[in-house]
């Protein structure tokens, strides 16, 4: 059987009865996000299928998040090794290191992202950092607007 395919605008699509009929699309995935009145971009992002509230951090190397968020994400943090030097805004601490099955901001997705969890009652809210943002095709701030595309 021959496989036939319409490429239309850039998009490859199969026609029903293909053999790439079957497989996912993927589009592009984008979003404009306002800055708070603080000027921080606070955003709610799904970790793991779970809504935790962070705040976009250039300057952290990972997604890093609190003990709590990561309980939330349902990453059982109780069971981490916590030996991952990391200085934070009130001095140096250890994380564990963890793979989060997928992060997604407003529809912008990236899966099998490293994050950090710190230990309990050492950070007060999580930060989504590098490990996500380097990961997506591109990210910038421009007039208080975050633009994330993927």
């Amino acid at each position: 059987m021959q496989t036939r395919h319409i490429i239309i605008a850039g998009l490859l699509i199969a026609l029903p009865g293909t053999a790439l009929a079957e497989a996912p699309i993927n589009l592009l995935a984008a979003t404009e996000l306002n800055a708070a009145p603080s000027g921080h971009f606070i955003v709610v992002a799904q970790i793991n299928g779970r809504d935790i509230k962070v705040m976009v951090d250039t300057g952290a190397t990972a997604v890093a998040l609190s003990y709590e968020d990561a309980k939330a994400a349902g990453l059982r943090p109780g069971s981490l090794e916590f030996e991952v030097p990391v200085a934070t805004a009130n001095g140096m601490t250890k994380a564990a290191r963890v793979k989060l099955r997928k992060v997604e901001v407003d529809g912008v997705k990236v899966s099998d992202v490293e994050g950090l969890v710190l230990p309990e009652g050492v950070m007060r809210g999580s930060l989504l950092g590098m490990s996500f943002l380097g990961r997506l095709d591109s990210f910038k701030v421009e007039d208080g607007i975050l633009y994330l595309k993927n």
